[in-house]
């Protein structure tokens, strides 16, 4: 009995699909908000709805490879952070989409959606604040100084008097408040599209 030949994770319609929301992707990141309580320079948008669509659809490479997509095109195109703003974006965007799409692709259940996109924001929120800490605020103190970063967390938040602070009541609950907003959101339209990016 022959061995079935396993089909091939990047055919060239999924190639397509990943280009499409890839670009997709960029084009929602340039629609943002800051959220009350938050410091301004982290502005919420829902350009990691395509990366995890994709990802749930056609598995956890092809979401963070979206994600990568968008990200290059924006350092490319926009950046106003020398390429720090989309390597954070992408680390901690890149983490709700592994940890949300890989538990799914486990057992593509409703349940599994649900604790995909649980852990996926819990696991988000400690990404943003590990990397921001150790990473993202140290890179950024290069182009502003670190105490102008904190000031911009004080003006909106009095409990952020230092980098700790900061990551605490800035980072933390931006990223758990993004996470909540992007697992709703995809929760109301992933049935819907979902059959377009399963189709060959």
């Amino acid at each position: 009995m022959e061995r079935a030949i396993a089909k091939p994770r990047f055919t060239t319609s999924n190639m397509v699909k990943i280009s499409i929301l890839g670009v997709l992707s960029f084009i929602i990141m340039n629609f943002s908000f800051p959220l009350p309580l938050t410091p301004a320079f982290l502005k919420l948008d829902l350009s990691d709805m395509p990366s995890i669509i994709g990802g749930f659809a056609m598995g956890p490479v092809a979401g963070i490879t979206i994600q990568l997509i968008k990200n290059i095109l924006h350092f490319i195109t926009r950046t106003s952070t020398g390429g720090i703003g989309e390597i954070s974006n992408f680390i901690v965007g890149g983490s709700f989409v592994l940890i949300s799409s890989g538990i799914y692709h486990i057992n593509k259940t409703k349940r599994n959606a649900v604790i995909g996109s649980i852990a996926a924001t819990i696991g988000m929120a400690i990404v943003g604040a590990l990397s921001n800490y150790f990473i993202i605020i140290p890179f950024y103190s290069k182009l502003m100084p670190i105490d102008v970063i904190i000031s911009m967390g004080t003006a909106v938040n009095a409990l952020i008097t230092d980098k700790f602070t900061l990551v605490l009541y800035g980072v933390i609950p931006f990223n758990l408040i993004k996470g909540i907003i992007l697992s709703l959101a995809t929760a109301s339209i992933y049935k819907k599209v979902a059959p377009l990016l399963k189709t060959r």
